[in-house]
């Protein structure tokens, strides 16, 4: 990789745990890491080490950091991994994973949270989030830029819940949802210093030019964002920056113009987190030359401000009439406790607390996603959905077929795949139990509907997809 720039080193010498000639050493050794997040709620614990044990002749070890987080030996292709398309697992950068024990220690899970992820395509952040939440509480995850937008809204579909928005909005538009969140988190777009060993190009991109203008946005999404924040609610703040300026500096910043107090994290003296104090708050950083693990930083903060959100007047979602939710329970578990509504002639699943927040969020927001959408309801029958096949909540007893390797490639690529002994109609494709979406079987052929837009089209030992990983 390109040597990195005097500049960055000489501007690190002052920050907290900087040693000079172990990180330059960590970065001319080009060691790449590998981790990968599994999904607690579609794999049961003997289901998880089936999925890591398919990854074989790859090992895996533990994150310490993260319950469900596993470094790899080496890096697979994942995009031919159907078990990858089937949503079993996540390809996440494993210092960013450390986000679940900042939530762990600060939110209480058993309750009904809010959540915002401001910055979150392309999702690994969000995907986190979910999992940690109640299936009674609901996350907003939000991206600026549009295309990443439909990138984030494509990885919540394979996370498969109900109790997700994807919004496509600027952070001054959470300005109209004052005092709305428990909980947010705003991984900023930074000058990306902490991703050198990953992504070798950023070095020629940095500057110190660069990282002013990065520190400038920061301070415009916070200072446009918090006021989304209730009383007493979270912030968490990170970078993928080494740069006081994107980190120290911004925890400064933050006390001397909101009303907000540093929340300290218990950090495991083991994991080599270097502590940096700025007041009374606490922000850590994470050194590659010291754990395992790319540049990361991350702080927390708690809002002392009086926001409340109010709302105007009591609005609710149009829902679909019994006689049709009643269709519905044979494609869905425990149907009973989600709402239905119809959008636009599609059929969207969404828990009771969403149900009741999507006009507000409707009215605040441009909404790309929201819940599980369940397919076209026509008089005959459900369409269904590719949402619908790879949701949390699609029903186990669904009819399906199971496909060996060749056959799931084969579909994952939109191409015809020759089943034997398949019933009738609407069926799920289905590799090593875990769903990868439909195909209509017909009496002399199959009918695939993977999406068009979703299909394999690289070609076996290509370079790995950028959508595979934070």
């Amino acid at each position: 990789m390109p040597g990195l720039p005097s500049t960055l080193l000489d501007s690190l010498q002052q920050a907290p745990g900087f040693n000079r000639e172990a990180f330059a050493g960590v970065h001319e050794e080009a060691n790449k890491l590998t981790s990968l997040r599994l999904h607690p709620q579609r794999l049961s614990p003997a289901q998880q080490q089936e999925v890591l044990a398919a990854l074989a002749p790859i090992t895996a070890e533990r994150v310490p950091w993260n319950s469900t987080g596993y470094y790899l030996s080496e890096r697979p292709s994942f995009t031919f991994d159907p078990l990858f398309h089937a949503g079993a697992y996540y390809v996440q950068e494993a210092s960013s994973m450390f986000l679940e024990h900042a939530v762990r220690s600060v939110c209480n899970l058993q309750q009904s949270l809010r959540v915002l992820d401001l910055c979150a395509a392309p999702g690994g952040k969000s995907t986190l989030l979910q999992s940690l939440i109640s299936a009674e509480s609901i996350l907003v995850a939000n991206e600026t830029i549009r295309a990443r937008a439909a990138l984030l809204a494509d990885n919540m579909t394979k996370w498969g819940a109900a109790n997700v928005v994807v919004s496509n909005n600027d952070p001054r538009d959470f300005a109209r949802l004052e005092g709305f969140f428990d909980l947010m988190v705003v991984d900023a777009p930074c000058s990306g210093s902490g991703l050198f060993r990953r992504d070798p190009h950023l070095v020629t991109e940095w500057s110190p030019e660069n990282v002013e203008l990065c520190c400038q946005r920061q301070q415009r999404i916070l200072a446009e964002a918090i006021p989304a924040l209730k009383e007493n609610g979270l912030l968490i703040y990170s970078t993928c920056s080494y740069s006081p300026q994107e980190d120290e500096e911004i925890m400064q910043w933050l006390l001397d113009n909101f009303e907000v107090e540093g929340v300290p994290l218990p950090i495991d003296p083991a994991w080599n987190i270097v502590t940096t104090k700025v007041g009374e708050a606490e922000g850590y950083r994470f050194y590659p030359d010291q754990l395992k693990g790319e540049g990361f930083f991350i702080t927390c903060f708690r809002q002392k401000s009086n926001n409340e959100f109010v709302r105007k007047q009591k609005e609710s979602l149009p829902r679909l009439a019994k006689k049709d939710t009643d269709r519905l329970a044979s494609w869905v578990e425990a149907a009973e406790n989600y709402v239905y509504t119809d959008h636009q002639g599609t059929v969207l699943q969404l828990t009771p607390m969403l149900a009741e927040d999507l006009p507000v969020l409707q009215k605040a927001l441009y909404i790309r996603k929201a819940g599980v959408a369940l397919g076209q309801l026509t008089p005959k029958e459900l369409i269904p959905d590719h949402q619908l096949a790879l949701s949390i909540a699609v029903n186990k007893s669904l009819p399906g077929v199971e496909l060996d390797y060749d056959q799931a490639i084969k579909y994952l690529r939109k191409e015809d795949v020759k089943l034997d002994d398949a019933g009738k109609g609407w069926t799920l494709m289905r590799y090593k139990g875990m769903n990868l979406g439909w195909a209509k079987v017909l009496p002399n052929r199959m009918n695939n509907y993977y999406p068009k837009e979703l299909r394999i089209l690289k070609a076996p030992g290509s370079q790995a997809a950028s959508t595979e990983e934070e």
